[in-house]
């Protein structure tokens, strides 16, 4: 009753009396203004003047901040870190800053070549800011090399894209240099044929402590297959039970014997026993003992070999609902004839032998003086050979596989477990077809499978989704924003569900 009174009273001309009042308060803040003085004026203005900079300031950490995380030196010039590289270079609204260092900088030099001849280095409107790429050389088995470089380019994260036998002397160049780290691959001694993740789990407490994060195994097996888990483990799975990740390259490269990756790595794996975890303990197999068809999509059915794989041994960990736990990868007959050949002659050996050969006329080393039958004199040298290293200069470089390589891989997982108290099966795979892997990078697709993950876990990095002190498995991280990404970058994934997954 009371607002009603109120207005009742107003006179007939309020609206009109009001605005005027309101006018004329504004006219006396203004005078009020003018008559300030000019010392008044100029505190505001310096006010006004002193709070734009500390702005801009802010701002310009933030983007020096950004541009740090943003800053990727990567160790490696082979098939994969070509692919890597490109497809870092692809996405440069992350990437700001980028290092290419291997033993042999014309090697990395090559690689900024390539991916200016792709026209990635020259501003478009997609990328009106391509990324800058330097070159170095390093020897990563240096520990003091790597310190070097390191504090010269000031990484925020190293992708170790070496041979594995490198990955403690990175590691440690990391800690000792405030680097955070990513690999695709688990340590392997030079010397002996075995590997593991225990010698890189060590590292646990010294880069938590540091506040450093590394990332392990980010390729495609192990990497993708372990996200694929974790994946199936959040979105469709209470309990997951048994565990078969399987591997088939169904390319022809025409040649007659070629790896496709590091020979010598290749051969040493293939040749360990086989390994599988079953009821809570590991079962160990003689070599290619355990194999069985399967049947992979838009290929048909492949033999495929159980194998030891390193995923395994951090699946199991991570996931302890797992009964059993293998890998399985596909070979064809004419490959294992000539492995079983290999390892007959002896150049599958990775101890060193002593052999004397003739000296190359510019080479500068202690040599000896030998007679010929033909009464002919020249000078021999001993050396010390590795007879699967010599292998490996001699077999095709898998870098060059590209061009003529034809088909496609299928890398996935197969999974059976408990959701809501009831039996499922899950089968999620990529396939990557050479030829497409080919055109797009000059690399074959078993190079582009592992690359392709290196480059989304860096990405993940600097996005700071995959970000936190200590050493991790990548199934230790968010699945989802990685796999939003396969699909983005070239390895889209399937998902088959309640199927006879044939395992």
């Amino acid at each position: 009753m009371r607002c009603s009174h109120f207005y009742l009273s107003l006179p007939s001309n309020w609206k009109e009396t009001m605005g005027k009042e309101f006018r004329l308060d504004r006219f006396r803040e203004d005078l009020v203004a003018e008559r300030k003085t000019d010392e008044q004026s100029d505190v505001f203005t310096e006010y006004m003047i002193a709070a734009r900079k500390k702005k801009e300031k802010k701002q310009t950490i933030i983007i020096e901040q950004q541009k740090k995380m943003s800053r990727i030196l990567m160790i490696g010039a082979g098939g994969v870190a070509t692919v890597a590289a490109f497809k870092i270079a692809q996405n440069s609204d992350v990437f700001t800053e980028f290092m290419i260092a291997s033993r042999r900088k014309e090697k990395c030099d090559a690689i900024v070549e390539a991916i200016r001849e792709k026209g990635l280095l020259t501003p478009t409107p997609q990328h009106p800011s391509p990324i800058h790429i330097q070159t170095a050389q390093v020897d990563a088995d240096d520990v003091e090399q790597l310190k070097a470089l390191f504090n010269d380019f000031k990484p925020e994260l190293v992708v170790n894209l070496a041979l594995p036998y490198q990955d403690l002397t990175i590691m440690d160049a990391c800690l000792a240099c405030g680097c955070n780290y990513l690999d695709t691959a688990n340590y392997e001694p030079k010397d002996e044929a075995h590997f593991e993740y225990s010698w890189q789990w060590a590292y646990r407490d010294r880069f938590r402590e540091a506040g450093l994060t590394a990332i392990l195994g980010c390729g495609f097996d192990p990497g993708v297959t372990s996200i694929f888990t974790a994946y199936a483990a959040k979105h469709h799975f209470d309990e997951i039970q048994y565990l078969d990740i399987v591997d088939c390259n169904a390319g022809d490269h025409h040649k007659a014997f070629a790896t496709n990756f590091n020979p010598e790595i290749n051969i040493r794996e293939i040749t360990q026993k086989g390994l599988y975890w079953e009821n809570g303990q590991w079962v160990e197999t003689e070599p290619l003992e355990i194999h069985k068809d399967l049947t992979y999509p838009n290929i048909g059915p492949r033999d495929s070999y159980l194998l030891h794989h390193e995923e395994i041994e951090s699946l199991v960990i991570n996931y302890p609902t797992i009964k059993r736990a293998r890998f399985w990868m596909t070979f064809g007959q004419q490959y294992l004839k000539h492995l079983e050949v290999i390892q007959n002659i002896g150049m599958s050996r990775i101890d060193e032998v002593i052999y004397e050969a003739p000296l190359a006329e510019e080479c500068d080393c202690n040599s000896q003086t030998t007679k010929r039958p033909d009464d002919q004199t020249t000078k021999t040298v001993k050396v010390k050979i590795v007879p699967l290293q010599f292998l490996k200069a001699v077999l095709p470089n898998p870098q060059d596989l590209g061009e003529n390589y034809e088909g496609e891989t299928s890398i996935g997982c197969r999974i059976r477990g408990l959701k809501d108290g009831k039996e499922h099966t899950y089968y999620i795979y990529n396939n990557c077809k050479h030829q497409d892997a080919y055109m797009e990078t000059g690399m074959q697709g078993v190079s582009y499978t592992t690359g392709v993950p290196a480059m989304i876990g860096a990405m993940m990095f600097c996005k700071g989704l995959w970000r936190k002190p200590g050493v991790f498995n990548v199934e230790e991280f968010d699945p989802d924003p990685f796999m939003e990404q396969l699909n983005k970058q070239g390895l889209p994934w399937h998902e088959q569900f309640d199927i006879d997954i044939e395992l």
